[in-house]
């Protein structure tokens, strides 16, 4: 059975202009293609006529880059989504908490969620878990993910490509199934 025919939703997670600007995030990031890959999913998806969430972070912090005062929090232009179209507008980590996104999901009878998005180890990793928690069949799109480096709780500093791969190991298999674009879109 492909997975086309599991009725699969995919989750765009949070790829918003304010992640543009990386210094803010941690200096560096991995995965420079992340969005290029998500891109080449969400067209794919539209393709299969497919149902499509997009997720937008709405910071509460007034200074934050994702608060809605702030240009960075819209969207970027390839993932706004199209008109009468999901948009689903969070303001915590999880796309489940405080949004109608699992009554979404269950009202048009998907069990399948593919997630895309921003940031690996942050709103990615949140709402991955909670999928898999509540019991959808759950795939995370590894090249077409990121994260910046962050400073430990001692100043270390963490590069960004150890904390995705890290990440990516403690949700594998328990919270979801990873795989990368071009086995997502074969097995489409």
């Amino acid at each position: 059975m492909s997975l086309r025919e599991k009725s699969p939703a995919l989750l765009v997670v949070d790829i918003q202009k304010g992640f543009d600007d990386i210094a803010y995030w941690g200096g560096a990031r991995n995965n420079p293609d992340a969005e290029e890959k998500a891109a080449q999913i969400l067209k794919a998806w539209r393709t299969a006529n497919l149902p499509v969430f997009i997720i937008q972070h709405s910071s509460t912090e007034p200074q934050s880059l994702l608060n809605p005062a702030h240009p960075g929090f819209e969207l970027q232009d390839a993932f706004k989504p199209e008109a009468n179209k999901s948009l689903i507008v969070k303001n915590v980590n999880s796309a489940f908490i405080g949004t109608n996104l699992q009554a979404q999901l269950d009202a048009q009878g998907i069990d399948t969620v593919v997630i895309v998005g921003l940031t690996t180890n942050h709103c990615v990793s949140t709402t991955t878990r909670m999928a898999g928690n509540l019991g959808y069949h759950t795939y995370l799109i590894a090249d077409a993910t990121a994260t910046f480096d962050r400073v430990g709780i001692n100043g270390e500093k963490y590069k960004a490509e150890t904390l995705h791969l890290t990440t990516l190991a403690n949700l594998r298999d328990e919270f979801a199934t990873v795989m990368n674009t071009a086995q997502l879109l074969e097995a489409l």
